[in-house]
């Protein structure tokens, strides 16, 4: 109980914390204490490089839990490095999209793409980390986790193949200059590919009501680990046309021995493409990741591709490739909906975008499945599954509430789980505090203007990494697969399809030559043909058509089973390997004492033996 209040001069003052009234002790003392700002964090851990004559050292960061407490000031580091760890990711599909090789929007219109995304992925990223439960229903809305989402990758090959068929089909305008076409802004089309897009996203929302089991067992790992792959091969060509100074008609050679400068005419130190200046350029961002993945401290591993850019940005800079006339004439805030496009409905693409969020929502399965991993969560189990239906179902929305925001559908990025994992923080003040920085990144469209003015090379070194990691992800779902004779049959059929479309995209262009009156028809031929265009499509529909009607073999099951039970003996032997030698030398010595007092027990008791046990 509180003393009685005698006078001024000799009552107890309480604590700040205690005399601020409406608010909650935790946020106040969170606000006003050391322990709640610094803690006894060791921060030298997430800077110290790792140079080769400094001395090695084996401590590492304590954990954080999902709701564990956490100072404020490690949460905004670790949530700065959350958001710069997904920067790039964010950036890439709208740079892509709104350039000479996608829809050809002005610099204005770009520049509000990328803040857009940005403010957008920072809000619907705080959708899935929240968790919401849906009233009366046994339902939820995100996973509660550190999950957060980014422009995915995947719609950019199905994104620039229907923007090229438009610009044949006359849907976009176009003009002949030098014996080149040149594409013209289309912003009916970007209109055409959201708003496709937004109606498609009911897809993946339907089918986040389904159980998570059946979801697991019709897409299973032998169906998108291809098609992930495919995903990444397309986009490396993308990234290495950048690498080469840029894409679309910045490419074209004209005859008579003309060569198309990059990326205008008109830009700082223009030349042409596939110059070695390009190549350097690309090459100090691709040297610049190696270097921080070798020698960098554990905030630049996680970030290394942002390091890599602003690395190359530098030597562009310096070097005069840089044009900051965008930068100059951008406006110094902006937000969603300051810029608006038509939205409409384009047949042809409807099928491949179906294939997307059929990608979409397996890679969401295995983002969270990785996330409960690394967070040290239970990944089975009735709160598994419901973290996994509240995922896909905020990744279903997220999709189609990013279409209305104006930038392509979002996804659940994996980029994080490597941060989790090396950071060793799992908790969702850090997953907010990043949802904060993307934000404040995005409303000061100055940054964004200097990110749409990076050189082609430059991203194109950086977009080239970004995107064989998409690939490599691939790879290792596939990884996951036992390669029984019949997996490897599936694999074969459907990869065999899907890389011939990637390396020979027009292979599929003189299948339907129809040129009647019948505008459905029409449409649906020019569906077909981009979807057999569009390797992962391909493979994506392959694979699990292959899966459905290919019946396992006994000896298939037996040697599944076989590898299962290897798998789990390696992790018991990699977990023992891995344990910390002074946790083998305490359980030594936990194991000494209990077996001293099990003897000293036994011999007090005479011939009644009685254990006595510390646990």
């Amino acid at each position: 109980m509180e003393p009685d209040r005698i006078g001024p001069d000799t009552t107890p003052r309480r604590p700040l914390k205690d005399r601020i009234a409406g608010v909650p002790r935790n946020i106040i003392r969170s606000l006003t204490t050391k322990e709640g700002l610094i803690g006894d964090y060791d921060y030298a851990f997430l800077f110290t490089p790792k140079l080769p004559f400094m001395k090695k050292s084996r401590q590492t960061a304590p954990f954080f839990g999902l709701n564990d407490k956490m100072p404020i000031f490690l949460a905004l580091i670790l949530g700065f490095q959350h958001a710069l760890a997904m920067l790039a990711g964010l950036i890439t599909p709208p740079i892509i999209l709104s350039g000479s090789g996608g829809a050809a929007l002005d610099t204005d219109t770009a520049q509000y793409l990328v803040s857009t995304s940005l403010i957008v992925c920072g809000l619907l990223s705080a959708v899935q980390i929240t968790r919401f439960h849906i009233y009366k229903t046994s339902y939820f809305i995100g996973t509660g986790l550190i999950s957060v989402v980014g422009t995915s990758f995947a719609t950019i090959p199905v994104a620039l193949g229907g923007l090229s068929q438009m610009y044949e089909s006359g849907f976009c305008p176009s003009r002949e200059v030098d014996g080149v076409l040149t594409r013209l802004p289309c912003p009916q089309g970007y209109g055409a590919i959201i708003g496709t897009a937004c109606i498609c996203a009911l897809l993946e929302i339907g089918l986040s009501f389904a159980p998570a089991k059946v979801l697991k067992r019709v897409f299973p790992p032998l169906v998108t680990g291809p098609t992930v792959v495919l995903i990444g091969v397309n986009l490396i060509g993308t990234g290495f046309e950048n690498w080469a100074g840029g894409s679309g008609t910045c490419r074209s050679r004209p005859e008579e021995g003309l060569f198309r400068l990059c990326p205008t005419i008109n830009a700082p130190h223009p030349l042409p493409w596939g110059s070695a200046q390009f190549i350097g350029l690309g090459f100090s961002v691709f040297a610049t990741i190696i270097l921080c993945e070798r020698f960098g401290s554990p905030i630049m591993k996680s970030c290394a591709v942002v390091v890599g850019l602003l690395v190359g940005c530098i030597i562009a800079a310096a070097t005069g490739y840089f044009d900051d006339a965008g930068i100059t004439r951008a406006p110094a805030a902006s937000f969603i909906w300051v810029k608006t496009f038509p939205l409409s409905l384009y047949g042809p693409m409807v099928l491949p975008f179906l294939a997307v969020f059929l990608v979409l929502m397996m890679e969401a399965i295995g983002d969270i499945t990785a996330s409960c991993d690394v967070s040290r969560l239970e990944v089975e189990g009735r709160t598994f599954e419901s973290r996994i239906q509240g995922g896909v179902l905020a990744d279903g929305l997220n999709g189609m509430l990013a279409c209305l925001c104006t930038i392509t559908p979002v996804s659940t990025f994996a980029q994080n789980n490597g941060v989790i994992a090396l950071t060793r923080c799992a908790n969702r003040k850090a997953g907010y505090c990043c949802c904060f920085f993307l934000v404040v990144m995005g409303v000061f469209s100055k940054f964004a203007a200097a990110l749409v003015a990076i050189p082609s090379a430059v991203l194109g070194g950086m977009t080239t990494f970004l995107f064989s990691a998409v690939a490599i992800s691939g790879i290792r779902i596939i990884s996951t697969v036992p390669f029984t004779r019949r997996n490897r049959f599936i694999l074969t059929a459907a990869m065999s399809v899907g890389f011939g479309a990637t390396l020979v995209p027009d292979w599929f262009a003189y299948v339907f030559t129809y040129e009647g009156d019948n505008g459905a028809l029409r449409g649906l031929m020019n569906a077909v043909e981009l979807v057999m265009e569009t390797g992962f499509a391909v493979t994506a529909f392959l694979s699990l058509f292959f899966n459905l009607i290919l019946p396992e073999e006994l000896e298939d099951e037996a040697m599944e089973m076989t590898a299962n039970t290897v798998d789990e003996r390696d992790d018991e032997k990699e977990w023992e390997r891995i344990r910390r030698p002074s946790q083998i030398k305490a359980m030594r010595k936990s194991e000494d004492i209990r077996q001293s007092t099990d003897v000293e027990a036994s011999s007090i008791g005479g011939n009644k033996t009685t254990t006595i046990r510390d646990d």
